[in-house]
């Protein structure tokens, strides 16, 4: 699904009123009857109501005068509070308005929190519209109208959010000091980023996007590249796999993962990838280890690395280059532990290996606060998938600050450093150098336990190492990792769910992209 910014949603407005001479209030009353449409079938068990709608200066409190009127019109009980000034209101929206005046509609116009706690308090609400904000909010809210949202908040009423709930910042999901929890949003012709991405996506709930009659004819494409990554983006990223296929034919992933105590985490990559419909995988360890992880293996091959103190020694570059050149991919990190010798090694993989590479957990570590060696890695993709306290050591950015904005610091990440940047978390975020991004919307809290990340690092190497490129692999590896975890969980609940869980649905997820489920 494309998703847009507010940027973009308000110059296609702006196309069709000046350039095509649609006039803004027909726009307007077709996205509120659009929305009474919505609303009306999402909550017909509540008629007649009351309903209360907030509404606040602008085009979006606009859309709310439109709703007041049609919802009044068949039947409901209906009040308003506007959040300022009547002669405050002017444009489309003080058209809109002045029509509810004219039908005699309860209207009430409030200047202060008291008035609007006194007056919120009497409406006593079955059902509230959230009209106050729209896609252009970008500072926080203060005042009455973080008191409106608050009240709303506190409500047991369901809560209606007319375009985005007020708050969301819908370019980039962040929250402008609090935000509406609504039941359902309706969106008007295009989803926006923020509904999609965290934290804003948690304050959404069901999304629905509804058409208020813009032109097709004549759009400008948009100029952000942005998707929210559903089952039809995920099917179109699947490599092809030929009936005819062998082994080789899909491609062998070298694996450099485990240390002592960590031999899980390399294992689990090795599965992994293995369930990846890679062809072939090695798990190349310490020697230290080697012995564990060929009792943890058994479709996937393994390899002794030279080491010292139990770790990966940079002796082993050699090896590891030799291994490469009948590989094609490597993921590097889960378990790998942490030395200043790795540290090297790593570093030095990065930019001789000629295999597409994907880094994880220690591999990320190791790399924090030296990224040079990034910037001399341009012809073979390179994968860096941090949760957000990695991110925090590799940006410097505390975790709070990377949470909050988290599809615009993966965006500028991957195009500073020319890499394709998997965020994890819910909605992950996968962001390529050239500024696409997508938006994962699989996956559930059963992913929040050790492990589930070394699955993923696995998952996304063998897709490598099967053909696509970095962008597609971390893409489709996401959408099939979170929606392995949907699969368990509906048997088991999340609760108690393992990373080991997740493997054996791997290869059925991927079945559900081809046949089309």
């Amino acid at each position: 699904m494309r998703l847009c910014n507010a940027g973009e949603i308000m110059a296609l407005d702006r196309q069709a009123i000046q350039g095509l001479g649609v006039p803004g209030v027909v726009l307007m009353e077709n996205a509120g009857r659009s929305c009474c449409d919505l609303f009306e079938k999402a909550f017909s068990q509540y008629f007649p109501g009351p309903v209360l709608i907030l509404a606040g200066k602008g085009n979006n409190g606009g859309d709310g005068y439109v709703m007041a009127r049609i919802l009044a019109e068949r039947g409901w009980q209906v009040s308003t509070l506007v959040l300022g000034l009547e002669n405050s209101i002017s444009g489309d929206a003080g058209v809109m308005l002045n029509i509810v005046r004219q039908l005699e509609l309860p209207i009430t116009f409030v200047e202060n929190i008291p008035e609007l706690q006194k007056s919120f308090a009497a409406a006593a609400p079955a059902l509230i519209v959230d009209a106050i904000f729209g896609t252009g909010l970008s500072s926080d809210v203060v005042g009455k109208q973080a008191a409106a949202i608050n009240l709303m908040n506190e409500s047991v009423a369901p809560v209606f959010a007319v375009d985005i709930p007020s708050g969301v910042d819908s370019s980039t999901g962040r929250i402008c000091g609090l935000a509406v929890q609504s039941t359902l949003t309706a969106t008007f012709d295009h989803a926006k980023i923020g509904h999609a991405s965290y934290p804003g996506a948690r304050y959404v709930g069901d999304l629905k996007v509804v058409d208020i009659g813009i032109p097709q004819a004549g759009r400008q494409d948009f100029s952000s590249h942005v998707h929210l990554l559903d089952v039809l983006d995920a099917q179109a990223l699947l490599p092809d796999r030929s009936f005819h296929g062998h082994k080789g034919t899909f491609g062998h992933l070298l694996i450099v993962a485990g240390s002592p105590g960590k031999t899980g985490a390399a294992a689990l990559a090795g599965n992994a990838a293995a369930r990846s419909g890679c062809g072939l995988v090695t798990v190349a360890v310490p020697d230290s280890v080697h012995d564990i992880i060929e009792v943890k293996l058994t479709e996937a091959m393994s390899c002794a690395l030279p080491s010292v103190d139990g770790l990966i020694c940079l002796q082993a570059k050699t090896q590891i280059e030799e291994l490469i050149t009948a590989r094609q991919g490597l993921a590097i990190g889960p378990g790998l532990g942490q030395s200043s010798e790795l540290s090297a090694l790593v570093r030095s993989l990065v930019v001789s290996a000629s295999v597409p590479i994907v880094i994880d957990a220690d591999g990320i570590s190791l790399l924090s606060g030296q990224l040079e060696c990034l910037q001399g890695r341009r012809e073979q993709p390179l994968i860096l998938t941090p949760h957000p306290g990695e991110m925090s050591r590799l940006t410097g950015l505390s975790v709070a600050e990377i949470e909050a904005n988290r599809y615009v610091v993966a965006q500028e990440f991957a195009a500073k450093h020319g890499v394709v940047l998997l965020l994890k978390g819910a909605r992950t975020v996968i962001a390529a150098p050239d500024g696409r991004v997508n938006i994962n919307a699989t996956g559930n809290d059963g992913l929040s336990s050790g492990g589930s990340g070394d699955v993923l690092t696995g998952l996304i190497g063998g897709l490598l190492a099967q053909g696509l490129d970095g962008f597609s692999a971390a893409s489709l590896g996401a959408w099939l990792h979170g929606r392995a975890a949907e699969l368990v969980s509906a048997t088991q609940g999340t609760a108690g769910m393992i990373a080991s869980d997740i493997l054996c649905y791997l290869p059925v997820a991927r079945q559900e992209l081809v046949k089309g489920v």
